[in-house]
């Protein structure tokens, strides 16, 4: 098997498992949060490209999981129990939740980037998975990539360079 990482995009509302030599990648991070919780001892991971911070905000009853904070995180958990890691050894990085416009109210509900990182946090933090770093706020779009063999999360910053996390 020859060692050429093989991208595995994740879309909007989307969660992908990943094992080494897959890279996750998902792009378009602007208020939404990419959140990747992952297994050192198992080398795998789950990335999902989170879009608002609670599943009660959904209109339709055939709800998208991975749209949604509250049951995003609880499915990568799952989705990685399933696949043989232990809850206890799971870590988590996450990027994104950028204030894209600007808005001339307080209204904390147009604020959808720093509620869709308070709903992520608040739910590792229920689901006891510990948050190792974070590249969250501003006003950029990122696009995030997770090696599930070094545990490196990439972030690249539109006009803003790169960063490893």
């Amino acid at each position: 098997m020859n060692n050429v990482s093989q991208i595995i995009k994740v879309g909007l509302a989307e969660i992908k498992l990943a094992r080494p030599p897959q890279i996750l990648r998902t792009s378009g991070l602007g208020s939404c949060v990419g959140v990747v919780v992952y297994d050192e001892q198992n080398s795998i991971a789950a990335m999902a490209h989170v879009m608002l911070p609670d599943s009660s905000l959904a209109r339709d009853k055939h709800l998208r999981t991975g749209k949604y904070a509250d049951t995003a995180v609880q499915l990568l958990k799952d989705i990685l129990r399933e696949h043989g890691s232990n809850p206890k050894n799971l870590k988590a990085k996450i990027a994104g939740g950028s204030q894209m416009f600007q808005f001339q109210t307080d209204n904390e509900m147009m604020r959808i980037g720093k509620r869709n990182v308070e709903a992520v946090k608040e739910r590792l933090h229920q689901l006891g998975i510990e948050l190792v770093s974070e590249d969250v706020g501003g006003n950029v779009g990122r696009t995030i990539e997770f090696n599930p063999e070094t545990f490196v999360l990439t972030v690249r910053k539109v006009n803003g360079g790169i960063i490893e996390i």
